[in-house]
């Protein structure tokens, strides 16, 4: 049964030549974290681009606890978004929702993707133990509420995780005030879930990541890129959160330049 799942939708005046692009959000953000910057940015410049909320976050219901809501209902999600598009999107996914994107491409011949800093296809575990030895306090926490929010639950911590040292003040508080819950489970499986680069096909893709990024390191991302046989693209003076970073352009830019070269128009 279909879902009832927020998506944001900005479509290219006059229409659009191109796939479409259909953007997915990363661990405790919802489609709004696309629609500040990336999904004008791109109409402006002839692509039909939509966001979703995955289910349980944003304007998305869902039905059952979101705590325990797995990798493959949020694939389930991209799915029933992707198929009432009028053509094949090119997916496109931060963090957590890179590592959906992953599992989507598994399944599924696209024109293109985008993995901004995704969780990456190895490394998974010296990720979790870097996060512990960064911040054992908060992890900590996570383990006993169950609750991922907790990392990015104050602006401080926000700015730690999220974002590079120039950020504004007033981009860092009002990201801050629209973080949501995430499921526990999902990032679990994002932990124990294998990825498999043989099942991935041709799909041409983007690794798109951040010099910055407290997150996810470059080597993790390539690492990733060599098992995809991927492009990689390092952005400089960013963070985790580029689509939100007072300096988005650079990393928009990056992907508008990638996809332009890459995808024929109709």
């Amino acid at each position: 049964m279909a879902l009832d799942l927020e998506v944001i939708a900005r479509k290219a005046e006059g229409g659009s030549d191109y796939p479409p692009l259909l953007f997915v959000h990363g661990s405790c953000h919802a489609a709004w974290c696309w629609d500040e910057h990336f999904l004008p940015y791109f109409s402006e410049r002839g692509f039909d681009a939509y966001a979703l909320s995955l289910r349980g976050h944003g304007g998305s219901a869902t039905p059952r606890s979101l705590r325990w809501t797995s990798i493959a209902s949020y694939v389930a999600d991209v799915e029933q978004v992707a198929a009432d598009l009028p053509h094949e999107p090119v997916v496109i996914g931060h963090s957590l929702g890179g590592f959906v994107v992953q599992k989507y491409l598994e399944r599924h011949e696209t024109p293109g993707a985008v993995l901004v800093a995704p969780a990456a296809r190895r490394g998974r575990g010296r990720g979790a133990i870097r996060l512990v030895r960064r911040a054992p306090g908060l992890s900590t926490r996570l383990l006993l509420t169950l609750e991922p929010r907790t990392l990015f639950s104050t602006p401080e911590l926000c700015r730690r995780l999220l974002f590079s040292p120039a950020t504004s003040e007033e981009t860092v508080n009002r990201c801050a005030e629209r973080i949501g819950r995430e499921s526990f489970r999902a990032w679990l499986e994002m932990l124990a879930v294998r990825l498999d680069a043989r099942r991935i096909g041709s799909t041409p893709i983007l690794i798109l990541g951040a010099d910055g990024d407290r997150l996810i390191s470059g080597d993790a991302l390539r690492a990733t890129a060599t098992d995809y046989g991927a492009d990689l693209t390092m952005v400089p003076d960013m963070a985790h959160d580029m689509m939100l970073e007072d300096n988005w352009q650079e990393a928009a830019g990056a992907m508008f330049d990638w996809l332009s070269r890459t995808l024929s128009p109709a």
